[in-house]
């Protein structure tokens, strides 16, 4: 809070929180939006500068103007009461995301309907219906959450939407893609998730381009999938829709962070010029398609990434899970010992143990790309033998541990579990390894 004094300049000057002002102090002028004062001494002016810093100068002796009131947002109850082709489900994230002036660290705002109010080219693009489902971190999103998501993306479609957009958080958006992909079959229309990697206070920002782009797709687009929309470069050329089961996040902050793993992105799209092109094979739009929801999930379900000095008895303590997922190294390999060094640690004895006891073990890979392969070497055969599954898949490790959920809500004998968790449900195993280059570095099509 300001002093008074502050506080009577401001409201004769009509300067409010969030307008851009100058202040000329000792020679020097300084341009900003003005912040709230949260703490400190109250005769300190803050704003923050157009790189993102915020200053705080004293008020005494300083010149403050008007050059720019902040522009009001539109009401969000008349976003949230719209009815519309698309419809919009906020799950959290830094797509749907506040500034905490104190700190300056990134809250979720308190509904989805505050963001998408604030980018007019909606209007333009599809009528819309914005439901808040959770305010959560992607972080705390659990197997429960899927779940709910999963029955209000079926119930938006049963209600007669031409395609749902996802807002969710980018740190488990794969986990949660592959999780729809599994649980929303025979889809009629896509469903789509989108994220932001930089909040919307940020000149960078890139949740402009992804939201738009969903949104478009969603309601023109020629497809039928679960698939994420996010940035294809690291500028605002186009996006990329990345299959469910298919994608991962390879940066923390690069806008182009979101790649397609050992397959090609479903499809390049770019609402500005009514652009859509297809990349490689999905499922088209079909009203009568009938939708099935199947959410039986198992969340007793654990991962393990193995490396160097693993101790068994770590192995031994997952003996109360239902299914666990190792992401190996290499091939799919796990420390055995053969030469039976002193100084090593063998964990295979440990697995065998868990399998023998009617623990799902299934195998991925730390390298994400690339294939499972158990006939190579020694240690790919041991596991094979132990019953290991996993030989030959070409899947993520997110998308393994989701799958392994998913199955093991449907089927515990080992021998059953096996033979879902290698067939393909929803485009997560190929036959066939792409050769071609796969878009990592997002160039121009």
């Amino acid at each position: 809070m300001y002093s008074d004094e502050i506080e009577k300049f401001f409201k004769k000057e009509n300067i409010e929180i969030g307008d851009r002002i100058s202040i000329e102090k000792d020679g020097r002028v300084y341009e900003g939006t003005l912040m709230p004062r949260v703490q400190g001494k109250n005769n300190i002016v803050v704003i923050k500068l157009d790189n993102g810093y915020n200053i705080g100068l004293a008020f005494e002796k300083a010149s403050v103007k008007l050059l720019k009131k902040a522009e009001k947002q539109a009401r969000e109850e008349k976003v949230e009461e719209a009815k519309g082709d698309v419809a919009i489900l906020g799950c959290g994230g830094t797509i749907s995301s506040r500034i905490e002036y104190k700190t300056g660290a990134v809250y979720p705002v308190i509904s989805p309907g505050e963001l998408v109010a604030t980018f007019p080219a909606l209007s333009s693009i599809s009528s819309i219906k914005v439901r808040k489902i959770f305010s959560l971190l992607s972080e705390d999103m659990t197997q429960e959450h899927w779940k709910i998501l999963a029955d209000e993306v079926a119930g938006e479609i049963k209600d007669g939407a031409r395609g749902v957009v996802v807002m969710h958080g980018t740190d488990t958006m794969a986990y949660t893609a592959a999780a729809l992909s599994f649980m929303l079959q025979n889809l009629p229309v896509p469903v789509l998730l989108v994220g932001a990697q930089r909040s919307s206070d940020r000149p960078s920002s890139d949740n402009e381009l992804n939201l738009l782009n969903s949104v478009w797709a969603a309601k023109n687009a020629n497809i039928a999938e679960v698939a994420v929309c996010m940035h294809a470069t690291i500028d605002d050329s186009y996006c990329y829709l990345h299959r469910g089961t298919r994608v991962r996040k390879f940066h923390n902050s690069r806008r182009d962070a979101f790649k397609s793993v050992n397959a090609l992105p479903l499809a390049a799209v770019d609402y500005r010029k009514n652009f859509f092109e297809k990349i490689s094979n999905f499922a088209e739009r079909d009203k009568e398609r009938k939708l099935v929801l199947d959410k039986k999930i198992n969340s007793n379900v654990a991962m393990v990434y193995i490396h160097p000095g693993i101790k068994p008895k770590l192995i031994d303590s997952l003996a109360d899970y239902d299914g666990v997922v190792l992401v190996g190294t290499g091939l799919g390999h796990v420390p055995t010992n053969p030469f039976n060094d002193k100084n090593a640690h063998s964990i295979f004895n440990n697995i065998k143990s868990l399998i023998d006891r009617g623990v799902a073990v299934v195998m991925a890979s730390q390298t994400v790309y690339g294939r499972i392969n158990m006939n190579v070497y020694s240690t790919g055969r041991l596991l094979k033998e132990a019953g290991v599954i996993g030989d030959g898949a070409d899947w993520t490790p997110e998308t393994a541990f989701v799958k392994l959920c998913w199955v093991l809500g449907h089927e515990k004998k080992l021998e059953k579990v096996r033979e879902l968790m290698m067939k393909n449900f929803a485009g997560e195993l190929s036959e066939r390894s792409v050769l071609k280059r796969d878009f990592a570095d997002g160039e121009e099509l």
